[in-house]
């Protein structure tokens, strides 16, 4: 059935309403298993209109889900999502149904599956490609401990680009360890060949006569190795070779079943039952439809991937249109076109973030200079590398926290070689409703300790489109970093002049207390300086830091604060104390940043508050420096 809206009440579900867990599913007919997949399709619909959220993965999956939890013995069995978009049908199937309205929302369900959440998450997800390997140590975790248990992979099409899934393919076929990776393959360009044909091959190969057969041959042939290996190589290169395009599995040591179609759930689960009952390595690819169900997603999966949740009757009535901003990474692919036009040796790489970095129009405009490398931050920037040896000018786009799967690279590939790259460094900070494992939390303090990096953190945008330029036209490995979402508003230049490396820009000038803010922080600190007449500084680098400004503020106030989103431990504040400290320049300083430990989902103004770092927090923590610095005073004079 398709669904051409999304439901603004809960719909009718009488058959989903009686699973409160997976036991109660495998219940059930198999009779009913196609109901329930409307129901739950439906269901989804509803849940993420609600409360916003991914959207067209899981959608694609829903017959996919019970059909896992319907054969498998879950939680046992270990089922394991990939990148986690796909996992919302599971949470609904796991004792979650009636919190999916709260997901993303503080103190609401994650965003992704979490061990502490439930025990049916076995194993966390944010970032790709973990999968596999994360369900091959749980296989061979059961082998070790005797334990009859199955551990399932579910990864995508995109995920199996990285290099980690393929690094683990090739552990996993050596081990001979009992798991089964599910290849959820929604690429349109395969469709045609799922039909009659490809799943009678599915069932004919995952069948138990067939597989019988074929463990009878190995024992009756394996005593004659010239035949053996003839019935072998006949086995893998006419019969699957020629009618499955899985030889590729198979040559890595995998049992390849499919491809067939992940929208029959009678045929998932016969074929799930039949390679249950196989030992070894076995891998089934399915072929899905993303967004599968809901018209609007199906014509367009990329911009349904997720959904902001529908505003209620009242919200609509009385919402009033904000004047548009661009978003910083709007910033960046404007710069991104401007600087391409102005020097052709400019080249763009994103690790599969086309749409989320901003790429769209340099990717039309200059698709020859363009390179989309899939899900795999590794080899983006070592391509970059290779790109720049050749006196080309690189520009990374990625995420913060994803260029922490990189790091290696930036530093043995790109900066000790001192290559001219510069990394635009977007969803720097806390990103909001997809908690932990995506805020970029920790860039500043594993960016600072390299040499020969420059690092710069704008406050606006207009600061952002120079600094991009700046980092562009500097000779060695350069970053800016740059939140999601909107500026302040700032009008931006259209030229792509850079700024003075290392110069900061004191913003307005006071006495007592020093705000040196950095980036993002600059905003949530002007108020708190303006109301008290304190001196703020946008220090706009963060290597190299403006020595000479910072020791000025040092000996002309009481008290310096230093403001980032970025964790307090080795960030920017570290790197100003440990310039103080090399100047035998200490006094009084306090450090204003993340926490050490991770703040949960919510909306990204909640999270600051929770952190401190929004006005009222700055205020009050430098308040409270105050007042523990002067009784400090008043307590050496009574002592003297």
């Amino acid at each position: 059935m398709i669904f051409h809206k999304i439901p603004e009440s809960r719909p009718d579900t009488p058959l989903l309403d009686s699973i409160d867990r997976p036991e109660q599913l495998r219940q059930m007919s198999s009779a009913t298993l196609p109901q329930l997949a409307k129901e739950l399709r439906e269901y989804l619909l509803y849940s993420v209109g609600q409360s916003g959220g991914h959207f067209g993965a899981g959608l694609g999956v829903v017959e996919l889900t019970i059909a896992l939890h319907y054969v498998f013995n879950t939680p046992e069995d270990r089922l394991v999502w990939d990148v986690g978009h796909q996992a919302y049908p599971h949470k609904i199937l796991t004792g979650r149904r009636e919190q999916m309205p709260t997901i993303r929302q503080g103190g609401g369900l994650a965003a992704f599956p979490r061990r502490s959440e439930s025990e049916f998450d076995t194993f966390g997800v944010g970032h790709s490609s973990t999968s596999i390997g994360a369900a091959l140590g749980m296989a061979l975790a059961a082998k070790q401990k005797g334990e009859d248990r199955k551990a399932v992979a579910i990864i995508g099409d995109g995920a199996m680009t990285a290099g980690m899934a393929f690094e683990a393919m090739t552990h996993a076929g050596d081990s001979g360890a009992d798991m089964l990776v599910i290849l959820n393959d929604n690429d349109m360009s395969i469709s045609e060949n799922v039909g009659g044909l490809s799943n009678y091959l599915a069932r004919l190969l995952s069948s138990p006569s067939y597989n019988n057969l074929r463990n009878n041959s190995k024992k009756i042939l394996g005593d004659i190795p010239p035949v053996y290996e003839l019935a072998k190589k006949t086995e893998e290169h006419l019969l699957k070779g020629m009618t499955t395009p899985g030889t590729m599995f198979e040559e890595l040591g995998f049992n390849y079943i499919g491809p067939i179609d992940g929208h029959n759930v009678e045929l998932l689960t016969e074929t799930l039952a039949n390679m249950k009952s196989l030992s070894g390595p076995q891998f089934l690819h399915i072929v899905t439809k993303k967004g599968k169900g809901f018209s609007p997603a199906e014509a367009d999966p990329i911009g349904y991937h997720a959904i902001n949740k529908l505003p209620n009757k009242n919200e609509r009535s009385s919402q009033t249109p904000k004047p548009s901003r661009p978003k910083y990474s709007n910033v960046f692919g404007q710069w991104l076109c401007d600087m391409a036009n102005h020097d052709e040796r400019l080249v763009g790489i994103t690790p599969a973030m086309r749409e989320g970095s901003d790429l769209i129009k340099f990717s039309e405009q200059f698709p020859e200079r363009y390179f989309d490398v899939a899900i795999a931050e590794q080899h983006a920037v070592t391509l970059a590398a290779g790109l720049a040896c050749e006196n080309l000018k690189p520009v990374v786009a990625i995420y913060s926290t994803f260029l922490q799967r990189a790091y290696d690279q930036l530093i043995h590939d790109v900066a000790i070689q001192d290559l001219d790259v510069l990394f635009a460094i977007d969803r720097a900070g806390l990103v909001g409703e997809d908690g932990p494992t995506h805020a970029g939390s920790f860039d500043l303090a594993f960016l600072r300790c390299i040499p020969g990096m420059v690092i710069m953190a704008p406050s606006n945008e207009d600061q952002t489109r120079k600094m991009l330029s700046t980092g562009y036209l500097y000779e060695g490995p350069a970053a800016v970093r740059y939140p999601r979402g909107t500026g302040p508003g700032v009008d931006i230049s259209d030229d792509l002049s850079a700024i003075e490396i290392g110069k900061s820009e004191t913003l307005l000038k006071g006495k007592k207390v020093a705000i040196l803010a950095f980036g993002s922080m600059v905003e949530a600190a002007r108020g708190v300086a303006e109301k008290h007449s304190y001196t703020l500084i946008d220090m706009r680098f963060v290597k190299p830091l403006d020595e000479a400004a910072i020791l000025e503020a040092r000996t002309t106030h009481d008290l310096l604060v230093t403001v980032e989103e970025n964790s307090i431990m080795g960030g920017a504040g570290s790197a100003v104390n440990e310039f103080l400290n090399s100047q035998y320049q200490t006094g009084h300083i306090i450090n204003l940043g993340l926490p050490d430990y991770y703040v949960e989902h919510d909306k990204p103004e909640v999270m600051l508050k929770e952190c401190g770092l929004d006005a009222e927090g700055i205020d009050a923590a430098i308040n409270k420096a105050l007042t523990a610095f002067e009784g400090k005073q008043v307590m050496s004079a009574v002592a003297n």
